[in-house]
C-alpha cells in the first residue's frame, strides 16, 4: 500500500519587528533570499507540495519565491499571531493529506534530509513527530520542523492566538516522537543573531 502522501506548510507570515526594519525571510542564505531557499529545500525532500503562508501583499517575498514549486497561501488574519497563519495554511491542505509538517520561515539550518527523516518516523508509526537539537546533556531542545499526523488537522485547525501548536505538543507529551537534527533550535530574529550566525558559517 502507497503511504498517504505529507505536504509541508511554511510559515512565513511574521512581521519580523526585532529586525530593524530589514526582512529576515530576505536575507541572503546560499546566494538566494532564505524563504528561496527554504522552498527550495523542501521542493527537494519527500513532501509531496509545499504551501507558503504569507500576509496580504508582501511584493518582495512573493518575488522570491517566483518561479518555485510553491503554493501561495495569504493569512489576511496573520497580526494575530502564529495561531492565524496555522489556520490559513492547514485549511489550503489537500484533502487526501496524510500529514502535515509546520516549518517556520527564519530556520536557515532545516534541510530536506531534515524533513526527510521526519516523514520517515511518521511512516514508521508516529503521529506527532519533532525535530529537536541534538544535546548531550539534554536529551536535545525542541525544535521544528513538527509534522502532524491528519488525526490533529481539525486541531491545528483552531489554532489561536501566538503559540500556534504548543498545547496540542504539551497536551501530546510523551506520544510525542523526537527527530535529532542539527540545526532544528536554530532560528534568526535579530541583525545580532544573522551576524552571529555567518561569522560561525563563512560562505553561507
Amino acid at each position: 500500500m502507497r503511504a498517504a502522501p505529507v505536504d509541508l506548510v511554511l510559515l512565513a507570515a511574521g512581521a519580523g519587528r526585532r529586525m530593524e526594519g530589514r526582512d529576515k525571510l530576505l536575507e541572503p542564505v546560499e546566494g538566494r533570499p532564505l524563504l528561496a531557499t527554504l522552498v527550495a529545500r523542501a521542493r527537494a525532500s519527500a513532501a509531496r507540495e509545499v504551501l507558503v503562508v504569507l500576509p496580504p501583499g508582501a511584493a518582495a517575498r512573493r518575488a522570491a519565491l517566483a518561479g518555485l514549486a510553491a503554493r501561495i497561501v495569504e493569512a489576511p488574519d496573520h497580526a494575530e499571531g502564529m495561531g492565524a497563519s496555522l489556520r490559513a495554511g492547514v485549511a489550503a491542505l489537500a484533502p487526501d493529506a496524510g500529514a502535515v509538517i509546520v516549518m517556520l520561515g527564519d530556520m536557515p539550518e532545516v534541510t530536506a534530509a531534515g524533513i526527510d527523516a521526519l516523514i520517515a518516523a511518521h511512516r514508521a508509526g508516529a503521529a506527532i513527530c519533532r525535530a529537536v537539537e541534538p544535546g548531550v546533556a539534554s536529551g536535545g531542545a525542541p525544535g521544528h520542523p513538527v509534522l502532524f499526523d491528519r488525526r490533529f488537522l481539525p486541531a491545528l485547525a483552531a489554532s489561536a492566538g501566538d503559540a500556534g501548536a504548543r498545547a496540542l505538543i504539551r497536551a501530546e507529551g510523551p506520544r510525542v516522537v523526537a527527530v535529532p537534527l542539527a540545526g532544528a533550535a536554530v532560528d534568526l530574529d535579530t541583525p545580532a543573531d544573522w551576524a552571529a550566525w555567518r561569522a560561525a558559517r563563512p560562505g553561507r
